[in-house]
């Protein structure tokens, strides 16, 4: 018997609705009816009550509903423990954006060089809250997260990493000199960002407000969620963009493009290393913890120096 038809049956029964349980599954309401006939087909009891304005459960209805309870518990037990299993000859790995652009390259080659003969290695690119949304569900082992808000990270292990910046960056062509300049000089120029709820936009959106302007100022808003193609329109003059320093130091020092710090804007963007706990700890685990904590001059059995 599929897991989703069990599903459903609670869903209808919870809501007291089959189109609230559609809602909620993701399904169109024909597919929800569908699903409860066939169990009742199958078991050969009326299993929910249509009779009133609200599904109710049959006395049939309530005997399967209590089983199918028990039954998705039961499949959501078997995905953990295979996450488990999984983790356990591999590792599992999330970050934000701008870290795995800027670090991840030499942390891997590092890391591949010990275990040239690792097979499991799965990374994803999140927003912070996703992040540890994956965490807290046991998708990811470890996880870095680049922010400027704080997040409940209690039931992990923790480590603060140095922090980054982020600042406004634009091509020498536009022929703004000034490392320290005003969000006036600034408005003349089209913005590039990143999708909404992405670590610059937001903080970018909190110090606009916070001085009492707002992004709306900027001649045009270009989202793009593409950082690399957002720096090579900068380098080009297109516009400038509120990135992290760390993906744009080389094109600083090389002079392709300028930093510009806001007097009022609040550039600090902190950088936490998160390890799930539940996570078997396994030597593959901890020497790509260790990478990770090297990239920034950090020994692993000294997180905090």
């Amino acid at each position: 018997m599929k897991s989703e038809y069990f599903q459903t049956l609670v869903e209808a029964i919870i809501t007291g609705s089959f189109s609230k349980a559609a809602e909620k599954l993701f399904v169109t309401q024909s597919a929800v009816s569908r699903r409860i006939q066939f169990l009742e087909e199958h078991y050969g009891f009326p299993l929910i009550d249509r009779s009133g304005p609200v599904l109710v459960p049959t006395e049939a209805g309530r005997i399967v509903m209590e089983k199918a309870n028990k039954m998705i518990a039961i499949e959501k037990e078997l995905v953990q423990d295979l996450h488990e299993y999984e983790h356990k000859t591999g590792v599992s790995f999330c970050c934000t954006p701008a870290f795995g652009i800027a670090y991840l390259p030499e942390i891997m080659k590092n890391f591949m060089l010990l275990y040239s003969s690792t097979s499991e290695m799965n990374f994803s690119f999140e927003l912070p809250d996703k992040v540890i949304e994956g965490l807290r569900e046991g998708i990811y082992q470890v996880g870095v997260i680049e922010h400027y808000e704080r997040y409940d990270l209690s039931g992990f292990e923790s480590i603060e990493l140095p922090d980054d910046e982020l600042i406004f960056v634009s091509s020498p062509i536009l022929g703004i000199e000034e490392q320290e300049a005003t969000i006036d000089q600034l408005i003349n120029y089209d913005l590039y960002v990143r999708k909404e709820g992405c670590c610059s936009s937001k903080l970018l959106g909190f110090n606009m407000k916070n001085i009492g302007r707002s992004c709306t100022e900027f001649p045009r808003i270009i989202v793009c969620d593409d950082l690399h193609l957002i720096i090579n329109r900068v380098c080009e003059g297109s516009g400038i963009t509120f990135v992290s320093r760390s993906l744009v130091d080389q094109h600083i020092r090389q002079g392709i493009l300028k930093e510009h710090r806001i007097p009022g804007f609040n550039h600090t963007h902190h950088r936490t290393l998160i390890v799930n706990n539940r996570s078997p700890s396994t030597p593959l685990l901890r020497e790509f913890i260790a990478e990770i904590l090297s990239a920034f001059g950090i020994a692993s059995g000294n997180p905090s120096g």
